[in-house]
């Protein structure tokens, strides 16, 4: 099942990419456990203002809409 999400995150993650390449930054995938998605924001991302925003209100709501199973996406260093 895990195989299964993260295959989901990762294409979810392949759709939000460029919006977020558009404006400096990018995203990587770190790991998929018991629902909860770890990723890292990197490039302009990594230490704007609204990266917190960015990752609940867009990288999140993306990411369960998309992939059954979610529940929260968290960013890690």
């Amino acid at each position: 099942m895990e195989d299964v999400i993260k295959r989901g995150v990762e294409m979810a993650i392949a759709k939000i990419r460029p919006f977020l390449q558009r404006d400096g930054g990018d995203i990587e995938l770190v790991d998929v456990s018991d629902g909860i998605v770890k990723v890292r924001l990197t490039g302009a991302c990594k230490g704007c203002p609204m990266s917190q925003m960015t990752l609940k209100q867009g990288v999140e709501k993306a990411i369960m809409r998309e992939v059954p199973g979610v529940t929260e996406v968290q960013a890690v260093m």
